[in-house]
């Protein structure tokens, strides 16, 4: 089976991205760092999540990451399924962090139990045939609307989105251009997936 190892995020200054990284997440290899000045203009069809146990180390990791230099896009607060905000690092990534739960059981920590990588596509159907034939395994799939792939073990869990409906969590409009400024690394690749997201050998 297909596995991710890590994306990189191609940045305009991989050094200031990198602080800012060690400083809010510290996710280690998870997320690597390259040069580019591709350009790229609004909602880069992609989101990377954080799952946490409770909503402490939610305020936890958008503490740091605010004072580190994100901006909120959407503030923490509960809602249906729990407890989670959104930021965007200055390199232009949004992140989510988010918890299934809306009480602590113990203190805060900067501690994460899954780092989702969300990709906004066009044809949520067709992208997860393309998936399943690279040979990534589904767990869940919602129609037309949401597919999430096994990941018992790997660093990095992909989910399908339609790209509207990404970019609506995350806070911001669906429209943009150019580069997504993402590479996936994993076993599964070098190619490019229908939406134009390059993944190549981790």
């Amino acid at each position: 089976m297909a596995s991710i190892e890590s994306v990189t995020l191609e940045v305009a200054d991989p050094a200031a991205a990198g602080s800012f990284y060690a400083a809010s997440f510290d996710l280690g290899t998870r997320v690597r760092l390259r040069a580019s000045e591709e350009p790229t203009t609004g909602f880069r069809g992609f989101t990377l999540s954080l799952i946490v146990s409770q909503p402490g180390n939610v305020d936890a990791f958008i503490g740091a990451a605010l004072d580190a230099g994100a901006t909120a896009l959407k503030p923490a607060a509960k809602s249906l399924w729990g407890y989670g905000g959104v930021v965007q690092a200055p390199d232009g990534t949004i992140w989510t962090v988010a918890s299934s739960s809306k009480k602590d059981t113990g203190p805060a920590t900067r501690q994460f139990d899954e780092f989702v990588l969300q990709l906004g596509v066009e044809d949520v159907a067709a992208s997860k045939q393309f998936y399943v034939d690279h040979g990534l395994a589904v767990t869940k799939s919602y129609g037309r609307k949401y597919v999430e792939f096994a990941a018992p073990s790997d660093p990095v869990k992909l989910s399908l989105y339609k790209r509207r409906a990404l970019a609506k969590v995350a806070g911001v409009a669906p429209d943009g251009t150019g580069s997504h400024r993402l590479v996936i690394g994993g076993d599964g690749g070098p190619f490019t997936d229908p939406d134009g997201f390059a993944w190549e050998a981790a």
